[in-house]
């Protein structure tokens, strides 16, 4: 099903930018689309994490099954070498760009320097900020994170006594670059804020992954561990990267108590 979403998602995008690639045109340093096929431009944050080599493989196969070629980039996490990637890219002709931006604040010169070379920006699924970019498709994050704490919610209340011992959580957030981190916290929030307030939860450690790699979300559950021992019922990390990271840290420390009893 989640192939299928992002395909769908894969296939909205190409055809977006097949239109916006004829609104602004060849531009001076294009050669006409008419003698070849549409070039796009993918720079990418990282390929890291098996859903980015997902979206990227679905992309890359869409868009040759439309005739398209993808010239793909990926900056491993690092603003500046994405910046130079856009401009490897904007120095390749391609007609279109699409940005998975690593920070949103940094690429907003990336846009500028495509829409100089007359070149549409699309960003994918991470918002560019303080930049006129001409499309920006995405998921509806705060949804995300609403639907991960409905889960947590539902796990441990359907059946839970009002006067029960509070449930202690610990959070891992993503990103502070990613204003998509922002956005799963605040649905997060959405469903946890009143159980916060009523004390059925108790956030017992939390803090932000930097650059969503799971050996900071490791890092995030070790200081909680240092801080409340195992004295927590569960951990809301908010995607799979952050997750496993997680479930690492918690089969090494389950691995050293089974070996001191």
């Amino acid at each position: 099903m989640k192939t299928r979403i992002t395909l769908v998602v894969l296939s909205l995008i190409l055809s977006l930018l097949i239109g916006l690639t004829l609104k602004r045109g060849s531009g001076d340093n294009q050669t006409s689309t008419e003698n070849r096929p549409l070039v796009i431009g993918f720079a990418m944050d990282t390929l890291k994490e098996e859903r980015w080599q997902r979206d990227r493989d679905l992309f890359v196969a869409r868009a040759r099954e439309l005739g398209a070629e993808v010239l793909v980039q990926s900056a491993n996490s690092d603003d500046i070498r994405q910046l130079r990637d856009v401009e490897s890219l904007i120095s390749n002709h391609v007609d279109a760009l699409v940005i998975v931006p690593h920070d949103g604040a940094a690429m907003a010169k990336a846009v500028q320097l495509a829409h100089e070379a007359n070149i549409a920006v699309l960003a994918y699924d991470r918002l560019i900020t303080n930049s006129d970019l001409d499309l920006y498709v995405t998921f509806d994050n705060i949804r995300v994170g609403e639907l991960q704490a409905e889960y947590l919610r539902d796990r441990f209340f359907a059946n839970r006594p009002a006067n029960a011992p509070p449930i202690r959580l610990v959070r891992i957030y993503g990103a502070k670059t990613d204003n998509n981190a922002r956005l799963f916290k605040q649905g997060q929030d959405n469903i946890l804020a009143p159980l916060i307030a009523s004390g059925r939860v108790e956030v017992v450690h939390e803090d932000w992954a930097e650059n969503w790699k799971p050996e900071n979300a490791k890092k995030i559950l070790n200081a909680a561990i240092t801080k409340v021992g195992r004295n927590f019922d569960a951990i809301l990390a908010s995607n799979d990267g952050t997750a496993g990271g997680a479930v690492l840290t918690l089969a090494v420390w389950m691995d050293v108590k089974l070996s001191k009893s």
